[in-house]
């Protein structure tokens, strides 16, 4: 048992360090996060049903775990190479649409929650 909590505690450390280091080099993380904590205060504060209001704030979490895939892809692709590959370049903008459908997803949400407030 006390293999579990040293690996728990190890593995939690870890993703933390990832949501550090990029918090700290991705300006577009930061966006989403900022996005997400005035969503979040809007879900909150807004009367809108515990569901719509459960969906929003857990797309609005996807919205950021797409965010820190897509600089993990972004951040492998360059380290192999900085030349110029279509194929690298195709799996960056994937990642990258990745983030941007998760968002459209949570706009979604956001629409047929405001719509229910009418």
């Amino acid at each position: 048992m006390r293999t579990f909590f040293t690996r728990l505690k190890d593995r939690t450390r870890w993703s933390w360090q990832g949501v550090v280091s990029t918090w700290r080099a991705e300006y577009s993380f930061r966006t989403w996060v900022w996005a997400n904590l005035l969503s979040a205060a809007l879900a909150l504060w807004l009367p809108l049903g515990d569901g719509i209001r459960a969906l929003i704030l857990v797309l609005g979490l996807l919205v950021l775990v797409a965010e820190l895939l897509n600089t993990a892809i972004e951040r492998a692709v360059d380290h192999t190479s900085t030349d110029h590959s279509e194929l690298a370049g195709q799996a960056k903008d994937a990642a990258s649409a990745a983030v941007a459908l998760t968002a459209v997803a949570t706009g979604v949400a956001w629409v047929v929650g405001i719509v229910s407030l009418l």
